[in-house]
């Protein structure tokens, strides 16, 4: 447990401070030389660790493995990728049927993450990640091809501004950074804190959007016990630290609630506190979340049986589950609660008979 004076001081702090230019300026810093108060302990499989390179390994700032709810043949997106070292992980993991996308604006990262693409890929016997630019909470917004189409003209009048901004909208709509319902799973390492927090409804529909329906989200991040005060939010040290950027623990799965989606659980909490600043613990968590089936319910005389251990439960459609007693659902959430999330916990009651679903 650390405590606020081991907090490194950093040139960016201030109480009116730029929260995005802190993070930019440290975290390029930190692409040179190796910042060991950026990250947590974590623990990844050495399995996947021997055809990163030590570079990668040395300039990796997480705070969680989120890697272990990758299947193979997937689609992952990795949402500040930083150097790569999560990517690299999820690539052998998908396998040579899956693709890896990692994203980051920082380009010194960048150069860092494809410096040793070839040489992952020569270890591992194929080559399935790309590094994109852009900003997590705008991913159909490619910065590269921004800046190629605009070139060097210079930004002098408002309709100058006004251009770039049409041409920025155009890209989005003909060739976003990562396309509607493309990714089967995203992943982040202590990273979305980082994001402003008047961006941060935008990043969670950005996460939704891109998704596959029933794809997962498995975000591992910091996370509060108690709200984090202005005063510290406004330090630049404390917010590009992965520190006083953090939600509050529960505000944190709320995120994932209001963007859309279902199944969200704790699949991760460190028992210790990270850091304890202003009496406030910070420690890192990881929420894993599916996107549901946004499709209209078919009644086909379905039910469910909830096994236990609780006397009941409620889902987020609002609906009761009462221990060993049968509830009806339509075809759609029949077929959720078999597995996902929800795996194991009900008994499936099919119908005598095959019956033709209709719209409820």
């Amino acid at each position: 447990m650390a405590s606020a004076d081991s907090v490194p001081k950093n040139p960016a702090s201030s109480e009116t401070v730029d929260s995005d230019r802190a993070v930019r300026e440290r975290y390029s810093a930190a692409a040179t030389a190796s910042e060991p108060a950026l990250c947590c302990s974590v623990s990844y499989d050495p399995r996947y660790l021997e055809a990163i390179p030590q570079e990668i390994l040395e300039k990796d700032y997480g705070c969680g493995d989120p890697s272990a709810f990758v299947q193979p043949g997937d689609t992952v997106l990795d949402l500040g990728s930083g150097g790569g070292k999560l990517c690299y992980i999820a690539a052998q993991i998908t396998g040579p049927q899956g693709r890896v996308i990692g994203v980051d604006c920082n380009r010194d990262m960048l150069e860092l993450s494809r410096k040793y693409q070839q040489q992952v890929a020569d270890a591992v016997g194929f080559a399935n990640t790309e590094f994109r630019c852009g900003r997590i909470q705008d991913l159909g917004l490619n910065l590269e091809l921004l800046t190629e189409q605009w070139g060097d003209r210079p930004l002098k009048e408002p309709a100058d501004w006004l251009e770039l901004r049409s041409l920025e909208q155009e890209l989005c709509t003909r060739q976003p950074l990562v396309e509607d319902n493309s990714v089967d799973c995203v992943l982040s390492n202590c990273v979305l804190n980082l994001v402003h927090p008047a961006d941060r409804q935008q990043l969670f529909r950005e996460i939704f959007r891109v998704l596959k329906v029933g794809g997962r989200a498995a975000i591992s991040d910091i996370v509060s016990d108690q709200d984090v005060p202005e005063k510290m939010r406004r330090d630049g040290t404390l917010w590009s630290g992965c520190i006083s950027g953090a939600w509050r623990e529960d505000r944190f799965l709320e995120e994932f609630k209001d963007a859309g989606f279902q199944g969200i659980h704790i699949a991760g909490l460190q028992s210790e506190p990270w850091q304890t600043v202003g009496g406030i613990e910070f420690r890192s968590m990881i929420v894993v979340a599916t996107k549901p089936d946004p499709g209209k319910c078919l009644e086909r005389n379905q039910a469910v049986i909830y096994r236990g251990p609780f006397e009941s439960i409620i889902d987020d459609d609002g609906r009761t589950y009462v221990r060993g007693q049968r509830t009806a659902v339509c075809d759609k959430t029949f077929r959720a609660l078999q597995g996902g999330p929800y795996e194991g916990q009900f008994i499936a009651v099919p119908p005598a008979s095959e019956v033709p679903g209709f719209i409820n």
